[in-house]
């Protein structure tokens, strides 16, 4: 019986493209993040009333089209500010991915709030992946950005740079 190595696990993808079904369950994982934070943040609001206006504890009650805005707003700035802080929301961390420049440095701000708007206004964009020779979403092709299997936080097993150009 032959012992597994390291070219048999993650380090073998380390920095090459993610695939969609990577990519599908780190944003279904961030869908779960988003709504937590939403239902935490309702639980607040309505601590907050409670203790201003007393008795009944309820959340505010917001119209659809305000309750869709917050929502929208929400996840933009979620996306945003993981992409731009380290490259991973918690579902991509999951799953061992990082989303990162086609050089595989890190996005910018700019580009990270433009990626996560596309990506939550055009969600199918997504399903591009499977068609692209480089496993770009439309999102991606449109920035100029990459989501790769990053295990090592941008280093190779050996401890190394991993970063390179993609295909």
């Amino acid at each position: 019986m032959t012992r597994p190595s390291a070219a048999d696990g993650p380090a073998r993808l380390q920095g090459r493209a993610a695939g969609l079904v990577s990519r599908t369950l780190a944003a279904v994982a961030d869908i779960f993040v988003v709504l937590g934070i939403a239902v935490l943040a309702d639980l607040f609001a309505g601590a907050v009333r409670f203790l201003v206006l007393g008795p009944p504890f309820a959340p505010p009650k917001l119209s659809d089209w305000l309750t869709g805005l917050l929502g929208f707003a929400l996840t933009v700035g979620y996306l945003a500010a993981s992409w731009t802080v380290t490259g991973q929301t918690i579902g991509a961390r999951l799953m061992g991915l990082r989303v990162v420049r086609r050089r595989g440095r890190p996005l910018g701000a700019g580009r990270a709030l433009l990626r996560a708007v596309l990506c939550v206004v055009f969600p199918l964009g997504l399903f591009w992946t499977p068609l692209s020779r480089r496993d770009a979403s439309v999102a991606d092709l449109l920035v100029r950005s990459a989501v790769v299997y990053d295990w090592y936080g941008g280093r190779s097993h050996g401890g190394t740079d991993g970063q390179r150009p993609l295909p």
